[in-house]
């Protein structure tokens, strides 16, 4: 059985984790409520910008390389992670699925990575998958000036037929206690213009396929940075329930060692007693 000092000693340590997860879980809550709130704000612009994509793909026979699927002979793997962990199984969830997804549909010479986030970059370099682009160190409420150059290259990596189809893999928010693994196809978009009922109605200068040269890097790019908000909602939630877990799980440890604790010196104090009465007992 461990000595008195021995459980106090684990008390005293358990009581300073818990106030450290306690501290995180409210800087996570905190940091959540503006996350949640940026990928909120978010939705407007990507809904208008697929609008008017839809509907100028749908009013023309635009033959526009990021509209047309072809063969695909190398896939591209945008995966969003964190750069920090103690966030539960939400880095984990989504690199388990990426690896099954590489190991399954494609060969050595057949994919491509790029990351954003420091866990991820450091899975896939640990198994020898070499990394083509990554990014780490974004703040917590990202700006699209962090990730507009890797965007940018990622989907100039389809247009020069570096990779034939880009897939991104990200947690989707759902509430403060789920998030769902989401892969995305992202190029080619050959699902826009499918949508023939689009509303609104537009006049375009000076042509449509001079603006679908700008227009459709700019919504992959945007589809890629609405990934990352959402992500980062995900994040945030994920520590925040983790933290909360760990101070839950601290509690019923410190609960349990004081019970050990005040059996351990009810011991003691009754074998000192028990010496005492014997001792005394010796001497009559």
């Amino acid at each position: 059985m461990a000595s008195l000092r021995d459980i106090k000693g684990r008390i005293t340590s358990t009581k300073k984790t818990k106030q450290i997860t306690k501290a995180m879980e409210m800087v996570s809550a905190s940091k959540l409520n503006r996350a949640e709130q940026n990928a909120k704000a978010f939705v407007p612009y990507s809904d208008k910008i697929q609008e008017v994509v839809t509907n100028i793909a749908a009013g023309t026979s635009s033959r526009h390389p990021m509209l047309q699927a072809r063969e695909v002979k190398r896939r591209g793997y945008l995966v969003i992670t964190s750069d920090r962990g103690l966030a539960g199984a939400y880095n984990s969830s989504i690199l388990r699925k990426v690896y099954q997804q590489i190991r399954t549909h494609t060969s050595a010479d057949e994919y491509r990575i790029i990351t954003i986030g420091r866990i991820g970059r450091d899975f896939f370099r640990k198994r020898n998958i070499p990394v083509d682009k990554d990014i780490t160190g974004l703040s917590d409420q990202p700006n699209f000036a962090d990730i507009k150059d890797i965007a940018s290259e990622t989907v100039q990596m389809f247009t020069d037929e570096e990779i034939d189809e880009l897939y991104l893999y990200y947690n989707h928010y759902v509430s403060a206690i789920t998030q769902e693994v989401t892969e995305r196809k992202v190029l080619p978009l050959n699902d826009v213009g499918e949508d023939k009922a689009a509303s609104g109605s537009y006049e375009y200068e000076p042509n449509e396929e001079q603006i679908l040269d700008v227009l459709l890097p700019q919504y992959a790019e945007s589809l890629i940075y609405g990934a990352l908000l959402d992500g980062k909602a995900s994040e945030h939630a994920a520590r925040m329930t983790a933290m909360k877990s760990a101070t839950d799980n601290a509690d019923e440890l410190i609960g349990d060692l004081t019970l050990s604790y005040n059996r351990a010196r009810q011991a003691a104090i009754t074998q000192e007693i028990t010496e005492i009465v014997g001792g005394a007992a010796a001497l009559e």
